[in-house]
């Protein structure tokens, strides 16, 4: 078998030597209708028989015969004619790069072949299942001439008759931009063979839709939505007013600003900037710039970043809002500044018994310091611009808490800061008795409401210092001085410091004793006492004693004579010398015994 069409078959043999002609019979298999032969000559080994009906089966057989007609050989095969050639119905374009065709269908036939030439020399066939076929892979704007061939087993029938079609405009390339939140820009290269352009623009999610016909090649839609996503179709047209492809993009809108932002610290030192999440986001970046240059930056996709506030700083934080559009305008520009930092090293000392110093280093970010001191009733404050402080009038032996709150204009005082303790000195005491123990012993008794404290009293006088100490409330002087004046007081130690001296009290000590005392009896009935002045005295009162009575004289001299001695008697001497304050000491000495003095004769005139 060498080709089959609808109406046709052709058939190849082997020649015969000794043939004369030979003869083609095609004969159908399942019709009625009767057998078709051709005859050929002895040098033919092909030929055709024709005016087959198509989709038919036929019995084709080959003999070779004599100069007789006699067969001298034969072979035969079975073989099925093409299907009817099919017609045209239309042809189009959809697509710059293909045609369409629309044809009828034959029986018999299990495919179609779609033709396709051009003026150049172009020649494409595809195979289709059925109308309507689509031939693929021309080129746009280009006129072809279409046919269509039916197919089956058997083989292919002839063309149809040919028709003119033109593939259509290609789609422009398109590009955009959306250089604010509420607007696009999409502009594309001019066609050749296009004279309008349609542009459609949805916004997604919706069944809103902007049209636009243009000869331009751009073209910006206004008042649009930010950082929603828009479907952006476009078709070019030629002068008969055939659309081309139809291009489809994407383009997004710029977002907007976040909005709420928000700068917060959740505890000192750690601070956040929130904002609401925004549409269409890719991701956000945070700028955060601190007062003295630094700066952190970072990109997010949460709607909250987390960075250290470092106390005393004014931070300046924006966020931008990033798609695949680009950047957003920035949102708002917050300043946040945190609390001025607390002072590292802080000294309290105390500069007298109830006034206290405090001096601080210099912090960042104060404009102003609070010296709060507070002890278990009261508090007492301070504020100056300079980091130092001097807190007066305080109560003794008093456990104070001194704080240092730096302050700024913005964000007020620095309550955190650790306060510091000290303790003002111990109180002064009060002295409550001075007791003569004898003329060079006192006893010294106070009063005090210290917690712990020493007491230490000093006594003053001409002679030199006196000193006696106790952790109680009184202790005794002892070896003063007699006849001196000593001023008293008493003082309190603890491990802070001392105390204010009490009020002093002045004392005097008894009267020093005559050193020397001499007694001479003058009569049998006189006595004669003389001693030495004595420091502090200043009246004396001298007696003489003994079992048979005394005598007593009280003066300001220092000799008396004493009358009314009894003689043979053993009298003791004593002498209480008085102080001028009406201090006294009594001065014992050794006894004296009187005796009988011979009588003296009168002379006679």
């Amino acid at each position: 078998m060498f080709t089959i069409t609808s109406k046709s078959m052709t058939v190849w043999w082997s020649g015969q030597s000794d043939a004369n002609s030979y003869k083609l019979i095609a004969t159908p298999k399942n019709s009625s209708e009767q057998p078709v032969f051709t005859q050929f000559s002895k040098s033919t080994v092909i030929g055709s028989v024709i005016s087959l009906s198509p989709n038919t089966v036929y019995m084709l057989c080959v003999e070779a015969m004599d100069s007789s007609m006699n067969v001298l050989s034969s072979t035969e095969t079975e073989e099925t004619t093409a299907p009817q050639v099919p017609y045209i119905v239309q042809a189009y374009s959809k697509q710059s790069n293909s045609l369409t065709v629309e044809f009828s269908e034959e029986s018999g036939a299990t495919a179609y072949i779609l033709r396709a030439e051009n003026k150049d020399g172009f020649f494409l066939e595809t195979m289709v299942s059925g109308s309507p076929g689509t031939i693929s892979n021309l080129s746009s704007y280009t006129d072809y001439t279409l046919s269509v061939m039916s197919r089956n087993s058997g083989g292919f029938s002839q063309p149809s008759y040919s028709v003119h079609a033109r593939t259509v405009i290609v789609a422009p390339t398109l590009h955009s931009m959306s250089p604010t939140q509420d607007s696009i820009v999409v502009s594309w290269d001019s066609l050749e063979h296009a004279v309008q352009y349609t542009i459609y623009v949805i916004k997604e999610e919706s069944d809103i839709e902007l049209q636009v016909n243009t000869s331009q090649t751009n073209i910006t839609f206004n008042n649009l939505d930010p950082g929603v996503t828009y479907c952006i179709k476009a078709v070019a047209w030629d002068l008969n007013n055939i659309s081309g492809d139809k291009i489809t993009i994407y383009q997004i809108t710029l977002p907007c600003p976040p909005d709420s932002v928000v700068v917060s610290e959740h505890s000192i030192g750690n601070c956040s900037v929130t904002w609401t999440m925004v549409q269409g986001v890719k991701f956000y970046m945070v700028y955060v710039n601190r007062d003295d240059g630094a700066e952190e930056q970072s990109n997010t996709t949460n709607t909250i970043f987390y960075f250290k506030c470092d106390c005393g700083y004014t931070y300046i934080t924006t966020v931008f809002v990033y798609n695949v559009a680009g950047i957003s305008p920035p949102g708002p520009i917050l300043n946040y500044t945190t609390v001025p930092c607390c002072p590292h090293y802080v000294y309290v000392s105390l500069i007298s018994t109830e006034t206290l110093e405090v001096t601080w280093s210099a912090v960042r970010g104060a404009v102003l310091y609070e010296t709060v001191v507070t002890d278990e009733s009261d508090a007492l404050h301070c504020n100056d611009t300079m980091p130092i402080c001097v807190l007066s009038d305080l109560t003794c032996n008093s456990m104070y808490n001194v704080v240092i709150r730096p302050c700024s204009d913005i964000r007020g005082c620095n309550d955190t800061c650790t306060p510091n303790k000290q303790e003002t000195a111990p109180c002064a005491p009060e002295i409550l008795k001075l007791t003569h123990v004898n003329s060079s012993d006192v006893q010294v008794s106070w009063k005090a409401s210290n917690k712990q404290a020493n007491y230490t009293v000093n006594a003053f006088g001409s002679a030199g210092n006196f000193t006696c100490s106790s952790s109680s409330t009184s202790c005794s002087i002892t070896n003063l001085h007699c006849g001196d004046t000593y001023e008293v007081s008493v003082y309190a130690t603890s491990t802070v410091g001392s105390s204010l001296p009490s009020y002093s009290i002045a004392m005097e000590t008894g009267p020093c004793c005559p050193k020397t005392l001499s007694v001479e009896q003058v009569t049998q009935s006189m006595t004669s006492v003389k001693w030495s002045s004595s420091r502090g005295g200043w009246t004396y009162i001298t007696s003489l004693s003994s079992l048979r009575g005394h005598a007593k004289c009280h003066t300001l001299d220092t000799q008396c004579l004493m009358g009314c001695i009894t003689c043979g008697t053993n009298y003791s001497v004593s002498v209480e010398v008085i102080s001028i304050t009406g201090q006294k000491s009594l001065c014992d000495y050794h006894g004296f015994s009187s005796r009988t003095l011979p009588m003296k004769r009168r002379k006679k005139p």
